[in-house]
């Protein structure tokens, strides 16, 4: 992915993760950016760039939930 995309990435889903679980930003980018969402993210050949921010938040919560992100309903139904 390119640096710009991941970066927007970064900031939207951070926000996301602030907003709706009261991190601060800090600790939403540190819990996004050391997940295995994040990492298939940054992998090229997955293209999740097609994904919207909120569908990513959705990995990132089922990764926590359920350890796994591809337990995501946007992976399991894609």
């Amino acid at each position: 992915m390119i640096p710009e995309m991941l970066d927007y990435y970064d900031n939207e889903v951070t926000r996301l993760i602030s907003e709706k679980y009261g991190y601060s930003h800090m600790d939403a980018l540190r819990a996004f950016v050391t997940s295995e969402t994040h990492r298939l993210l940054e992998n090229p050949d997955l293209m999740m760039w097609e994904f919207p921010p909120l569908a990513v938040l959705e990995l990132w919560e089922s990764e926590k939930i359920t350890g796994d992100p591809r337990n995501s309903v946007y992976i399991r139904e894609g």
